[in-house]
């Protein structure tokens, strides 16, 4: 037995947390989900391309499902790539997009070339494409693209509205690969990584319709002050050649299908609760906004939990997903679940009997090698031990400096899916 000066090693609360984000990792699984979304063997040739951070996942989950003839090519993040036989697997930089994106597009765009109408094209899409879609529209450059998605990136801009910017400066997005398909049959395969799993903005939607336009994007540009990525800002201005609208004849051909959503994955980390006794409220799989401000409300949340036994009754978890946003300031390194976690634990501020972890569903937190991190009763308290302000790691987005000190990283490595970040709180 241990006695009252051995600190507490929240070993049971960690492992549970840990279950419920590898659950949520599991139902989206490619090899569990696509399967039974697989079109009928078409009567002349079967091309799969596709981009995202679960594509060469989903690429391989195909061709061990498929029974006819295929062929073709997908790219996927650094470190995302898997074995396969027929289906060619490119890697390129994400989140900023880097010249093997770019060469990657242009290999997708040429095996997609001289399609007739009896072909099907199976594109395989998930989080991340958009960035790995790197085929700039005419008159810009990778460079053009590079600066403004950078400038995106650190605006506190909404993954909606950086999608629909980044449409309007591609040769791929924004529908402009089913185009390219026409007149073959087209049938996407989505893994979803966007709050209300829209397929017009999950990896900017190179396959379907595109409601937005470039006024929108050039009011978003305006938005945040990035007039200043000058080449790019007047292409948004010329607004030369629009994408293809909802109707558009040639459009009539294809199809979407969802496999898996973020929703998906709250319910499989639900049962995992429920089974554990634990009683599990899914908040929303939508949530955006910034970080901290989630935070706090989330804090506000558990100690009502504690104190009233409101909006739920202990033991409970809270889930939610989604996506939620940072205005970068500093120069520390971390994404968006770290950040999370650090405005949790100073809204909390040592709060007994709360728990919680965040992570991104990739494995992937911003760009460092860690998914997300967790956050304990005695986090402030171990921090303050060690000298670590909180404070000063929010002014300089400093969240994996932070965890990585208490040793509370999550490192689960790529998962080879994405239906972007969890959020578990615990109150037992």
């Amino acid at each position: 037995m241990k006695n009252n000066t051995t600190p507490p090693s929240f070993a049971e609360e960690r492992i549970f947390l840990r279950s419920l984000f590898d659950s949520a990792v599991a139902a989206a699984d490619p090899h569990r989900v696509l399967p039974s979304f697989l079109p009928a063997v078409p009567r002349g040739r079967t091309v799969v391309v596709g981009a995202g951070k679960a594509a060469g996942a989903m690429a391989q989950a195909l061709e061990q499902h498929w029974t006819g003839a295929l062929g073709g090519v997908v790219v996927t993040r650094y470190g995302h790539k898997v074995s396969t036989r027929s289906i060619e697997v490119l890697e390129a930089a994400h989140p900023v997009p880097d010249e093997a994106g770019q060469r990657a597009s242009q290999r997708i765009l040429e095996a997609v070339q001289g399609l007739r109408a009896e072909d099907l094209v199976i594109c395989l899409i998930s989080g991340g494409g958009s960035a790995l879609l790197a085929a700039p529209a005419p008159g810009l450059t990778l460079a053009d693209k590079q600066t403004m998605n950078r400038s995106l990136l650190r605006s506190g801009a909404t993954i909606t509205e950086m999608n629909c910017v980044r449409k309007h400066l591609s040769s791929l997005k924004g529908g402009r690969l089913a185009l390219a398909c026409y007149p073959a049959q087209v049938v996407t395969l989505l893994i979803s990584d966007v709050p209300g799993d829209d397929p017009t903005v999950i990896a900017s939607g190179p396959t379907v319709a595109d409601p937005t336009t470039f006024a929108e994007a050039r009011a978003i540009v305006e938005k945040y002050g990035l007039q200043d990525q000058v080449r790019a800002y007047a292409h948004l201005c010329a607004a030369q050649e629009e994408t293809p609208k909802p109707g558009d004849p040639r459009l009539a051909r294809t199809s979407t299908h969802l496999i898996a959503t973020p929703q998906h994955s709250l319910e499989a980390a639900a049962a995992v609760a429920r089974a554990a006794g634990v009683n599990p409220l899914i908040l929303g799989d939508s949530i955006e906004g910034e970080a901290r401000e989630v935070a706090t409300v989330m804090a506000g949340m558990a100690r009502q939990v504690r104190r009233h036994g409101q909006p739920a009754a202990r033991p409970c978890v809270l889930l939610s997903g989604g996506e939620t946003t940072v205005t970068v300031r500093g120069k520390g390194r971390g994404g968006r679940n770290v950040e999370f976690l650090l405005a949790l634990t100073q809204a909390l501020r040592g709060e007994p009997g709360v728990f919680a972890l965040a992570g991104d569903t990739d494995g992937i937190d911003g760009t460092e090698d860690n998914a997300g991190a967790m956050v304990l009763p005695d986090t402030w308290a171990r921090a303050e031990h060690l000298g670590l302000k909180v404070t000063d790691y929010l002014t300089n987005n400093d969240g994996y400096g932070f965890f990585a000190a208490l040793d509370d990283l999550v490192i689960t490595g790529p998962t080879l899916t994405n239906v972007n970040d969890f959020r578990a709180l615990l109150i037992p």
